[in-house]
């Protein structure tokens, strides 16, 4: 049975939280890559920021509605503007990154790491030993390791 360890990529392209907006577009654009793990000076994972998170940087800010009911107002959606203007102002990686991260080990399996990527609709997971980020596997690793099974 393969695991991440088998079908990784090793050679992870990182970011530090300090780093700046625009020094992470160059980053991703130079390595033709769609995400980077972020990490703190011990390569501990600290977060991971993809494309997404720069697009929606750069996103129209929704103005939440507004109802008005007998004499009282209600704003609806008012917790997500927050957010919003939070990341629209962002000047670093630490700012716009997620970090609510979902990672996985050297031994979790193929089919543990496609059925992580398709419930919860991630596209690259970072592999760790321990608190390190020593590999990350995105969604080409798994087909071809996965075209690599079947042709066994």
């Amino acid at each position: 049975m393969l695991k991440a360890r088998d079908f990784m990529t090793r050679d992870v392209v990182t970011v530090s939280p300090e780093a700046t907006v625009e020094e992470l577009a160059k980053l991703l654009s130079e390595h033709q890559i769609s995400g980077a793990p972020v990490v703190d000076a011990d390569n501990r994972l600290v977060g991971i920021v993809t494309e997404n998170d720069l697009i929606s940087r750069n996103k129209r800010l929704h103005i939440p509605t507004v109802i008005r009911l007998f004499d009282a107002f209600f704003v609806l959606g008012s917790g997500r503007i927050n957010d919003e203007m939070k990341k629209m102002t962002a000047s670093t990686v630490g700012e716009i990154c997620a970090k609510d991260i979902v990672s996985i080990t050297e031994d979790t399996t193929l089919q543990e790491v496609a059925t992580i990527m398709a419930e919860q609709k991630i596209h690259s997971l970072p592999v760790l030993r321990a608190d390190a980020v020593v590999g990350i596997v995105g969604k080409a690793d798994v087909v071809r390791a996965i075209s690599r099974n079947v042709s066994k």
